[in-house]
């Protein structure tokens, strides 16, 4: 499929392991409602399901010696929650914060394997230029993502939805903070299960 959309470089944590030119296109998940946003120019998708709140562009506290996409923590109602600039975590120009700046918290699961299944999952905020809206997706709008070479980011694309005569990046939430060298941070899911 031919489109003027660029997909940005990924920026990739050296210990994150790569995908070789050589493994298949990711295929779409499929049809269904999905939150859109912009970076700069751009509009990225994520499915909705994913979406926890959002929030306005509240004061961070930095972690020392965080990795560069991670811009801080944020108390969101007694929740310490670890906050992810997008921008940089797609290794794209950094941007001013204006009005339409936002936190969009998500719900993110990680490989944590010595969890419990109910502790298995951290809220995380990502910073955007601004949400645009919700649409609905329908599955045979949705392109399989492209096969990019080792490292390009082809496999935190769930696809490319065709909406008109434009096109949203459909990402996978959980995929792009893998690899983000978060904090371990205490969730409140966690604690009540360590209290059990």
């Amino acid at each position: 499929m031919t489109n003027s959309t660029t997909t940005p470089e990924f920026a990739r944590p050296a210990a994150e392991p790569a995908r070789t030119a050589a493994e298949p296109a990711r295929t779409a998940a499929g049809g269904g409602k999905y939150l859109t946003f912009a970076l700069g120019r751009e509009e990225y998708g994520l499915q909705i399901l994913k979406v926890r709140e959002i929030i306005g562009c509240t004061d961070i506290t930095p972690i020392p010696r965080a990795s560069a996409c991670v811009k801080g923590v944020i108390n969101l109602r007694g929740q310490i929650i670890t906050v992810i600039d997008l921008r940089a975590r797609f290794a794209m120009e950094p941007a001013p914060r204006t009005e339409q700046t936002c936190i969009i918290v998500v719900e993110h699961r990680p490989p944590r394997q010595n969890l419990p299944d109910a502790a298995r999952k951290a809220n995380v905020g990502i910073i955007v230029d601004r949400v645009c809206e919700v649409l609905n997706v329908p599955a045979e709008s949705i392109e399989d993502a492209p096969a990019l070479g080792a490292g390009a980011g082809g496999e935190v694309i769930l696809g490319l939805g065709k909406i008109g005569s434009a096109v949203k990046i459909l990402i996978d939430i959980d995929a792009v903070l893998a690899g983000a060298q978060m904090p371990v941070l205490p969730q409140a899911d966690e604690t009540k299960a360590s209290a059990a």
